[in-house]
């Protein structure tokens, strides 16, 4: 009989979203993963299967923790600067990493992006009762003013624009 598991998986999960979301997948090594989540090498493997297995499940947790409450707050969103505060608000890290990153070259993690990303267009879509391609350019918006560092007043400055819009 083994010995039993001498580590949460769910706060080692969040710990890996954490570190993933900051420093994305190919900046995270296996050595990283033992240290900041306080596991051993062999225990990660043996829960996790791999480096990506574990990355897949604390991209999955990212969506449900950080993507699936900010679809809800959208729902009562009232006009699109109010969408738009609220996804450059959002902590999407994880997310925005995995669409540039690992997306391209991964099937599954694509899957999930896009399936994310189609839900915030939804969303944005069914909060503002626009068309699903202006909430996709609005979403697009959202997450070029957070890529670039949320500038102040940028939500707004773009709403001015957009407003004949929505």
């Amino acid at each position: 009989m083994g010995r039993p598991r001498a580590f949460d998986e769910d706060q080692a999960v969040r710990a890996a979203v954490e570190l993933f979301g900051g420093r994305a997948y190919d900046g995270v090594s296996v050595d990283d993963l033992v240290s900041h989540l306080g596991v051993h090498r062999n225990s990660l493997y043996k829960t996790f299967g791999s480096k990506r297995g574990l990355y897949l499940i604390a991209l999955c947790r990212h969506l449900a923790d950080d993507v699936r409450p900010l679809l809800d707050a959208l729902a009562d969103a009232s006009d699109a600067e109010a969408a738009l505060r609220l996804v450059t608000s959002a902590d999407l890290g994880l997310l925005l990493l995995a669409a540039v990153e690992r997306a391209p070259v991964d099937a599954e993690v694509a899957s999930e992006v896009t399936a994310a990303l189609a839900a915030v267009d939804q969303a944005i879509a069914d909060a503002l009762g626009v068309p699903a391609d202006l909430a996709a350019a609005l979403t697009a918006a959202a997450l070029g003013i957070l890529l670039r560092g949320n500038p102040e007043n940028a939500a707004t400055a773009l709403t001015q624009r957009l407003g004949p819009l929505t």
